[in-house]
């Protein structure tokens, strides 16, 4: 009997696939080492402004002039980095992943674009701007799958996996979050399910999550008491709580955006100007409060803890949130992920404090609705409701809050949706293709053939 020989498209397709898996676990890998080199920077700079300023307080007013100026110089470093040599690696770098993976955006050449937003990351956010360390994760990774894209010579189709997948390890390895990672790449880049998309980023952000915890160790990146379930009782509080967060949103989106114009007005300055400006004013900052600057995991972690007054929360939330648009529009790179978790556990501990004094027999956990608070905000500023609900239970460890938290994040994506606000990546991604002078590629013919 003649052999029987497998069709050549379904044998093509599965070499295809088992190629792409195989990738996705060296593009995670890649990534992985890249995320956790730029945490472990990242760290180091903080540290050393935080113990520069402790030395130059011995010096009084010239030591308040040395900080000044060296956060001035940093973020000036840094803006002009991304003006010489990587335009494309101005802030957070996600709308420019999920432009590229719309075929509406060249990729920019992952050789000069990861050194220049590594560096230029660990100044900005070094300085004391009030940016995360996501933004920079993102791109950077989806740069390392770009080029093994390249050197295998995928299609279009399997490249456009691979970039996606790299871009949700560096996700997950920003985060020490796995599983947030790779919905990320579902839920925010492509918004719908392909199965060979799923493979490429579980495969990423897990190969990511194993290179970066020899580096970084497994902790969460928050310690959180254990939480015990809610009270059915507290539950319409939650929905109050992520109508709030809905209203915050939009706040937080249309005040960003509106950093952003104003910094286009005053484009007849030098951007590195403009950064330095803006440094000096977190110099000084950070010398009177060296807590309140920076990526501000520490001041989540604060209120993860329950700690803070119904007076002065009001006054730093309005800090956070001017300072984090303001770094935002500074030029540098430099993600939101992170700055918004501040906001939203800063909101979520000031509404539960609120709930103690109205309703004084209910079981009110503060530190429970500071966790609720950060999926809610996330959820009302990005419109990922399961990217942010996976990013915030894997970074507390919080699996009991995840009812209050569909509750919430339920409310938070109802509202801004009402209001008609756009999701603040849309924004962010059109404003980037109205300024990028790079015309597309061939990747649009390439997709077309595929």
């Amino acid at each position: 009997m003649a052999h029987q020989q497998e069709p050549s498209g379904e044998s093509e397709d599965t070499g295809s696939l088992i190629l792409l898996a195989l990738l996705a676990l060296l593009v995670g890998a890649g990534a992985g080492l890249m995320g956790a080199l730029f945490r472990l920077a990242l760290s180091r700079a903080d540290a050393l402004r935080n113990s520069w300023i402790v030395w130059a307080h011995d010096w009084k007013l010239a030591g308040f002039l040395f900080v000044v100026a060296a956060c001035a110089a940093a973020a000036a470093c840094a803006a002009w980095l991304v003006r010489r040599f990587a335009p494309l690696a101005s802030g957070s770098g996600i709308p420019d992943v999920e432009a590229v993976l719309q075929a509406r955006l060249q990729q920019p050449k992952a050789i000069v674009l990861i050194p220049v937003k590594f560096v230029g990351g660990v100044l900005a956010i070094g300085s004391g701007l009030a940016l995360g360390r996501e933004g920079p994760s993102v791109q950077m990774g989806a740069s390392v799958a770009h080029l093994f894209a390249k050197v295998f010579r995928c299609s279009w189709l399997d490249s456009r996996a691979l970039v996606a997948a790299g871009a949700g390890a560096g996700l997950a390895t920003a985060f020490n979050a796995p599983l947030a990672g790779a919905i990320f790449v579902l839920e925010e880049l492509f918004r719908r399910f392909e199965p060979r998309m799923a493979i490429a980023a579980l495969g990423a952000s897990a190969s990511a999550i194993s290179v970066s915890r020899i580096i970084l160790g497994d902790a969460p990146d928050f310690q959180v008491v254990p939480l015990a379930y809610p009270a059915r009782e507290t539950i319409p509080l939650h929905v109050l709580l992520g109508a709030a967060a809905g209203l915050v949103a939009v706040a937080y989106n249309r005040t960003l955006l509106a950093a952003l114009a104003a910094a286009d007005r005053l484009s007849r300055w030098p951007v590195e100007v403009r950064a330095g400006l803006i440094g000096t004013t977190v110099g000084g900052m950070a010398w009177f409060a060296p807590d309140l600057v920076g990526g501000g995991d520490p001041i989540t972690q604060h209120a993860l803890n329950g700690a803070g007054s119904l007076a002065l929360l009001p006054m730093l939330f309005a800090l956070r949130l001017g300072l984090s648009a303001v770094s935002y529009a500074a030029g540098t790179p430099g993600g939101l992920f992170a700055p918004m978790l501040v906001l939203g556990a800063q909101l979520g501990l000031f509404f539960a404090l609120l709930c103690r004094l109205a309703f004084p027999d209910l079981d009110i956990q503060p530190a429970a609705f500071a966790v609720i608070g950060m999926a809610a905000l996330f959820t009302g500023i990005v419109r990922t409701p399961l990217t942010g609900i996976i990013l915030v239970i894997e970074m507390t460890a919080s699996v009991t809050m995840l009812l209050p938290m569909l509750a919430a994040c339920f409310a938070a994506m109802l509202v801004p949706t009402l209001l008609r606000d756009a999701p603040i990546y849309d924004s962010l991604r059109e404003r980037v293709l109205r300024r990028s002078s790079n015309p597309p590629d061939d990747v649009g013919t390439r997709q077309q053939a595929n």
